[in-house]
């Protein structure tokens, strides 16, 4: 596995832990404040499925095999499982910790690709950044 295919890799697992741990907040989150956030725990979920769609389509188009497994999206993950005993904020903070998790490894993969001269996969990348950087802004201004 090259470099950049282990990178994506590892980031096609982090949306996938993080997938399941937004239905986890989705279904479980209470308080003042839950028609809000049990939408925006939606919203992001499906966020997820799309971007590690496209990240894993983006590792077969340039000849590498996305994994696909709970068993591999675990170990490749840098992005924990949910914890059952959250409330609203310990949710938001989480998925903001998550998401910025997530932009790292997503900037260290971006760097990778225009490294090895593959500026679409860079380009799929850094789109990803860009969406990411407004949903934690987003999420932060809702902590206050």
């Amino acid at each position: 596995m090259s470099k950049l295919h282990e990178e994506l890799n590892a980031q096609v697992s982090n949306w996938s832990v993080l997938y399941i741990k937004l239905h986890h907040f989705h279904w479980y989150v209470k308080g003042p404040h839950f028609p809000v956030l049990h939408a925006k725990f939606e919203e992001l979920y499906e966020l997820a499925a799309l971007k590690l769609d496209e990240l894993a389509e983006r590792i077969l188009a340039i000849e590498g095999k996305p994994v696909s497994t709970m068993k591999e999206f675990l170990s490749f993950a840098t992005i924990k499982e949910a914890d059952k005993t959250k409330t609203e904020n310990d949710m938001l903070t989480a998925t903001i910790a998550d998401l910025q998790e997530l932009i790292q490894g997503l900037e260290k993969a971006a760097a990778t690709a225009e490294a090895a001269k593959d500026t679409a996969t860079a380009d799929v990348v850094i789109g990803q950044v860009e969406e990411l950087q407004k949903q934690v802004w987003m999420l932060k201004s809702t902590l206050g």
